[in-house]
């Protein structure tokens, strides 16, 4: 599995705090079948000429050192999109010095700007990797399919594949109507894992789209290739009666 998505840079921003947690994730991580870890702190597109690459490329170069043999860390960072006038082309910007670029919206309601924005980023070159679109007031089914018609990468918060609340509903809504391009797990130097989702998509009968999600389209964008379709997942048995029996395996009567 690829992970795009990660904020185990210790102590840049409100990820993982320490080296010594940043090692016992990747650790974790790898052993769970992680072999690709993209580092994305927090960024502001406003201060996105002044970006810290070079330092974050040594802590990263550090970090590396430390990891299990066959992992593999990549640069990033998650831009928040509070400047519409914001360059982003640079390549020490983007997964992986890829053409794509992880980017997140303010947390107030969307409006047509955010498509614009959309749009004049995918104009200036890059791919806008859109993170978590799960989490954004006012999102829709019809704006991913008009985004990603516009050349953006749905990325979606694997986590919330597993929620009750209304942000999982949606996220999975969007699994099901085949508009996520990629998962990731947003790790803070928590417990966060792709791999649960994994099991998941296995017991509601998404293996292919546990594959095309995780691994095929992840390493497809670090190699700057075109991604794969995915197609909708009709699950083979009712998600929630499947959710329900994850997790009340072990506690009894």
């Amino acid at each position: 599995m690829i992970d795009l998505h990660t904020h185990l840079l210790p102590g840049v921003d409100d990820g993982s705090r320490t080296m010594e947690n940043s090692v016992r994730v990747m650790q974790r991580l790898h052993a769970e079948g992680v072999t690709d870890i993209a580092c994305t702190p927090h960024l502001d597109a406003s201060r996105a000429a002044h970006a810290p690459a070079e330092a974050y490329a040594v802590m990263r170069e550090e970090l590396q050192s430390y990891a299990p043999a066959g992992l593999r860390l990549h640069q990033g960072f998650e831009i928040m999109l509070d400047d519409p006038t914001a360059d982003l082309t640079d390549r020490r910007l983007s997964l992986g010095g890829s053409k794509a670029v992880l980017v997140e919206f303010q947390r107030v309601p969307l409006t047509s700007a955010a498509t614009d924005e959309l749009m004049r980023l995918r104009a200036s070159g890059i791919i806008p990797v859109l993170a978590h679109p799960e989490r954004y007031a006012g999102i829709s089914i019809d704006r991913l399919h008009i985004w990603r018609d516009i050349g953006v990468i749905i990325q979606g918060d694997a986590m919330l594949l597993l929620a009750s609340n209304s942000r999982g509903e949606f996220a999975r809504k969007a699994l099901a109507s085949g508009l996520l391009d990629i998962l990731a797990s947003d790790n803070h130097g928590d417990a966060r894992s792709l791999a649960t989702v994994k099991l998941w998509l296995h017991e509601v009968g998404g293996d292919h789209h546990a594959k095309i999600l995780m691994e095929n389209n992840p390493r497809h964008l670090l190699d700057d290739e075109m991604l794969e379709g995915v197609p909708p997942l009709h699950e083979h048995r009712s998600i929630w009666d499947r959710l329900r029996e994850l997790f009340t395996v072990g506690r009894g009567g």
